[in-house]
């Protein structure tokens, strides 16, 4: 747990700093906001950033957000009053914490932010093997690929080899490819040096160095450009990269972990991944089974599911009778273990006197939402009794169904940004919504 903080804390920095540190977090620091970005572009890395409210907070999300780093920001002030609580929330800060700090509420929301969880809940034999597969070939440096199911849980596994590995104590640092435009995700990987391009004002770290000595996660590697997995191959090989404007190479000793939701040879022999960087990733690949193919993993999962969000919203208690376990056993989980926590999420929230029954987890006989509610083309008879997210979503995904899943020739047609397209269909398929993949339709 890496924590930046940023502004002096009205006085509080060595009181804040001894309760993060005492939690495990590895602390640093910086005077400003453009101070704090600086340490970050220049490769310090943050899970975490406390900022003082008296600095611009939506200056810093704003300027996080166009640089593409993602690290939420937790606003720290001496107004306890709910305004500035607001306010804070308001200009992008995700909590605030009341000044001279309370070390219980510091500790949760570390706990919260790390959280995120790990931790890998299972009983069934396929995951147990997955995971044995995994602990064997962590105190390796061999690059490994990670296959599977969106939802099955691959970035988990990542993180599990990197906890296991002597790398543990350096970054763990993971860059979604399908979520980064194609003219951003190189200067992701690589950085930049100031002037590079138009908008770069200054040098910025990639995440290869970011990584430096510890793991870099390519997550859905198969979207890659072909153009970019050269020079992704080259980096591998020769455990240098160069930053773009760069006038010469940097060395990097990172060890890479690779996940994928498509067939990767399948992909090789259409042509839409080099075969060369498929076998220099796929030194061991780990195959994370779906949901369905692990039912040994159903119970205990929705047993932490259900203590989870009890925790969180503040609920008593939550019991799943005997019906809502065979249906749950007996759901096919297209989103796999993302839809199950789903479900189970809108179970606690819509049950009925501390009672999960079937109707609270609304399971749909279908895993895509627009299979399962059609609307009527010609006029809105079919629209009524719909919400305005469900058409939506359904419009979404025919129009990228229609555009053979090509992201950006569907966000032209539907009117609105790649960015806003990407953020849904990132939500969709944490809904456990089949989403079109490129190429498919």
């Amino acid at each position: 747990m890496r924590l930046l903080i940023i502004g002096a804390l009205n006085g509080q920095i060595g009181a804040a700093s001894q309760i993060a540190v005492s939690r495990g977090a590895k602390v640093s620091q910086s005077d400003t906001v453009d101070a704090g970005l600086n340490a970050l572009r220049a490769g310090q890395g943050a899970d975490l950033i406390m900022l003082d409210t008296s600095l611009d907070i939506a200056l810093l999300v704003s300027q996080l957000d166009s640089e593409l780093i993602n690290v939420p920001v937790i606003a720290c002030g001496i107004e306890a009053d709910a305004k500035s609580a607001v306010a804070a929330i308001k200009a992008g800060a995700q909590e605030y914490i009341p000044l001279p700090p309370d070390a219980e509420l510091i500790a949760a929301v570390l706990e919260a932010v790390t959280e995120d969880n790990h931790t890998i809940v299972h009983k069934d034999p396929k995951m147990a093997q997955a995971l044995k597969v995994a602990a064997q070939i962590a105190d390796s440096n061999a690059s490994i690929l990670v296959v599977g199911d969106s939802g099955t849980g691959k970035e988990l596994l990542a993180h599990y080899i990197h906890r296991k590995s002597p790398r543990s104590t350096a970054p763990f640092v993971a860059v979604n490819c399908a979520a980064i435009p194609e003219n951003l995700l190189e200067s992701e990987l690589f950085g930049y040096e100031k002037g590079a391009f138009t908008g770069a004002v200054a040098r910025r770290i990639g995440k290869f160095e970011e990584a430096d000595g510890g793991t870099l996660l390519l997550d859905e590697i198969s979207e890659m450009d072909l153009r970019l997995q050269a020079k992704l191959l080259r980096a591998i090989q020769e455990r240098e990269i160069d930053r773009i404007g760069g006038k010469k190479p940097i060395k990097v000793d990172t060890r890479i972990i690779a996940t994928s939701n498509r067939n990767m040879e399948e992909e090789v022999a259409a042509g839409n991944f080099r075969e060369d960087l498929y076998f220099r990733l796929n030194v061991v690949t780990i195959e994370i089974p779906r949901l369905a193919e692990r039912p040994g993993d159903i119970e205990p999962l929705t047993d932490y599911f259900v203590a989870k969000f009890v925790e969180t919203n503040g609920i008593n208690t939550v019991k799943v009778p005997p019906d809502s376990w065979v249906a749950l056993k007996n759901h096919p989980w297209p989103g796999n273990v993302r839809e199950l926590e789903n479900t189970i999420h809108r179970g606690v929230l819509l049950a009925t006197d501390g009672v999960m029954d079937v109707d609270a987890l609304q399971l749909k006989s279908s895993g895509s939402g627009s299979a399962t509610e059609t609307a009527n083309d010609d006029t809105t008879g079919g629209l009524v009794g719909r919400t305005v997210a469900a058409v939506e979503r359904d419009l979404i995904i025919d129009t990228l169904d229609h555009c053979l899943g090509n992201r950006t020739h569907a966000a032209n047609i539907l009117g609105i940004s790649i960015r806003t397209l990407r953020n849904k269909l990132k939500l969709y398929n944490q809904e456990g919504v089949k989403v079109p993949q490129p190429g498919e339709g």
